[in-house]
């Protein structure tokens, strides 16, 4: 390990107890496998600010502005070794307003709304399958922020509350 980071941003978006995922074709990193609903990487600009990558993410993708979603919160933070890189994602929740259509389109791949009783059965990256577990089962009923470490075989989870100065 080289101290070579890859910071990266997803957000879930959901409506009606579905979530938005896109099918991501032709990816640098990820590829052939259901992703968040948007995300990527951060630009230089935004090293210090996931909300405003994550932000310019789902605008590019899907064409949805901050306007268009309501509670959107970082909800984990995960950290796993790939490739000689750290990477480090950060995970946002959103729910999609009534007042926005529900048939959106990304120009990444194909996006698709599943009921969250599906979520468990789709292909994922390694980190993802574990931060949507997760939340299914313990994230949903909180507003925690959540660290997760990733050690191969599984993503430990831990409630990473606001203390000190």
């Amino acid at each position: 390990m080289d101290g070579r980071l890859r910071n990266m941003t997803s957000i879930y978006i959901l409506r009606d107890n579905k979530m938005l995922l896109l099918y991501r074709q032709g990816g640098r990193v990820v590829n052939d496998v259901w992703v968040g609903s948007a995300g990527g990487h951060f630009e230089e600009y935004e090293l210090n600010d996931a909300r405003a990558c994550v932000l310019r993410e789902m605008q590019e993708e899907l064409g949805i502005a901050e306007k268009d979603i309501e509670n959107l919160h970082l909800r984990y933070v995960t950290l796993r070794r790939s490739k000689g890189e750290l990477r480090q994602n950060y995970y946002f929740f959103a729910d999609l307003k009534d007042s926005v259509s529900g048939e959106i389109s990304s120009n990444e791949g194909v996006s698709r709304w599943f009921p969250l009783s599906e979520l468990a059965f789709l292909e994922m990256p390694f980190t993802s399958k574990f931060v949507i577990e997760h939340y299914l089962n313990v994230g949903y009923k909180t507003d925690m922020i959540y660290g997760g470490i990733a050690d191969g075989e599984k993503v430990v989870f831990t409630e990473m509350p606001e203390f000190g100065e």
